[in-house]
């Protein structure tokens, strides 16, 4: 799978030392027995790719290496000499770079002051900034790609973020670099920058452990794979000697058919009609429609304005113009409890920041929206909420301990649908999906699909913006394409290829009449 591999023999005579040796390790939490027996192994120059469903034990395990756990059991070695890693500052002088999801920066400070913050190199307590100026240019040229050392983390790019982050474990001697789900923010151009910077650390010896959902990446740059499955270590492979299903396989301990539920339903009559909406220059004259019983892909690089467009149906946003008609009414909607009112509902792209309330409870969570349902005499009768709640957590197979577990411990996938439990609660007519899978693994994906199905199978009209192509082109029955704030056409999904789309998506294809 991965380019330019120098261990294509791990297991002959020329195989190198380990860089890093984890050895039956394992890792208990109050009720929860996190890792038992786990086991890996990397080598110099190495990605080694490691999969697992959410839940399966992944950041426990890197949480160990980085210091942030200690094993109740096991061992550590680098290089072939036992260490003891018992705190974050342990494992970085072990040589050892973990570069977590969310970022660990300063946004007020320069990159030079983020790189070198905690280790900086002073004289007679002043602080040598022309010197650090120089090594933050010498770890950019590493890396390959040019930042400004005195720009301000805030002012750069995501994927800029992510090169500092790469350059402060370099800065650290990192012989050990920890990437966890590196791309989930990042646009297609950068995530091929992201590919040749993960290219060129390997071509500097450097082994990389990889965590991703995205497979089509671990095609890419992956040398082998291990698979974590319930805390239990399933194995590891030559990545060429897998495909992907029998990964999927692996991951969720059962076969799936297909990476996409295979699947034709009756399409009915136009339930959702935008016509010239437009909203200053990020969304510019839109209009389309969508059936019911139709799942409608919206595809389009970052900043084409897909996530502005659904804001204004839900009511999230006010449109300078246009019309929105349901089941043929034209509908007056400003506010997202208008919008609620009137049957559309939004499953958002952050359902962290805006689709849950991270510290309440799950069974909360739910019966916000739906207060008017568990309400009488101005008191929740909280047995009624509770019996409603049941019967999702029971249709949507969620996976909690009950309704008072508090939603910021629940893994991707049951966030996700303990805010589609709410919204179909209120009996949404018009579901807006947005980014529905993101950072949520290969199997419970499968569910989120299985329940869009579901949905627009009941008459629903399902709305589905994905930065991910073979999702939109495997859920999609038409496919939506934005560019710069417009629709550059829409695409019935027979034989479209991810080119067809990308064309529009760029610009690089004239607009097709919708």
């Amino acid at each position: 799978m991965a380019e330019d591999s120098s261990l294509d023999n791990l297991d002959g005579p020329n195989r190198p030392q380990p860089l890093l040796e984890m050895s039956n390790v394992s890792k208990s939490f109050p009720g929860v027995r996190a890792l038992a027996d786990v086991s890996l192994t990397l080598y110099p120059g190495e990605v080694l790719a490691l999969l697992g469903e959410n839940g399966a034990g992944k950041s426990t395990l890197i949480k160990t290496l980085g210091g942030v756990h200690t094993p109740d059991a096991g061992t550590i070695s680098i290089e072939g000499q036992p260490i003891q890693i018992d705190s974050p500052t342990a494992s970085q002088q072990a040589g050892v770079g973990i570069i977590y999801q969310e970022f660990n920066l300063i946004p007020g400070l320069t990159a030079r002051e983020n790189i070198f913050l905690g280790q900086e190199a002073s004289a007679f307590s002043w602080i040598g900034k022309r010197h650090e100026h120089e090594q933050a240019e010498e770890l950019f040229s590493r890396i390959g790609v040019p930042v400004n050392p005195d720009a301000l983390c805030r002012d750069l790019t995501v994927a800029q973020q992510q090169v500092v982050e790469i350059a402060k474990a370099l800065a650290l001697k990192a012989r050990i670099v920890v990437m966890d789900e590196p791309s989930a923010a990042l646009t297609p151009r950068e995530v091929e920058g992201l590919y040749q910077i993960v290219d060129e650390l390997r071509r500097q010896g450097i082994g990389i452990i990889y965590i991703s959902h995205r497979l089509d990446e671990i095609d890419r740059l992956a040398d082998r794979i291990m698979v974590l499955r319930d805390g239990q270590d399933i194995g590891t492979r030559d990545a060429k000697s897998l495909t992907r299903d029998k990964v999927i396989e692996l991951m969720v301990g059962r076969s799936l058919d297909n990476e996409f539920p295979d699947e034709t339903r009756p399409v009915g009559e136009v339930r959702l009609e935008v016509t010239n909406l437009s909203r200053g220059k990020a969304v510019q004259d839109v209009s389309f429609k969508v059936h019911g019983g139709e799942i409608l892909g919206v595809a389009g690089l970052v900043g084409a304005g897909r996530t502005e467009t659904v804001r204004l149906l839900f009511g999230a946003d006010r449109p300078d113009s246009g019309a929105v008609f349901l089941d043929g009414e034209q509908l007056q909607i400003r506010t997202p409890r208008q919008g609620i009112a009137k049957g559309i509902c939004l499953l958002t792209e952050d359902r962290k920041g805006q689709g849950l309330i991270l510290g309440q409870t799950v069974q909360e969570n739910f019966g916000l929206p739906n207060l008017r349902d568990f309400v009488s005499g101005g008191l929740i009768r909280k047995s009624t909420e509770t019996a409603a709640f049941d019967r999702y957590i029971e249709q949507l197979q969620i996976k909690v301990t009950g309704g008072g577990q508090v939603a910021e411990t629940l893994s991707g996938g049951n966030q996700q649908k303990v805010v589609l439990a709410k919204w179909l609660q209120r009996n949404a007519e018009v579901i807006i999906f947005d980014e529905p899978t993101r950072g949520i693994d290969v199997g419970a994906k499968y569910e989120i699909y299985l329940l869009m199905n579901e949905l627009a199978r009941q008459g629903k009209a399902i709305i589905m913006i994905s930065s991910e192509l073979p999702e939109v082109l495997g859920m999609s029955d038409r496919i939506l394409v934005m560019h710069e704030g417009k629709v550059a056409g829409c695409l019935v999904n027979d034989e479209v290829s991810q080119e067809d789309v990308m064309k529009l998506a760029t610009g690089t294809k004239d607009a097709v009449s919708v």
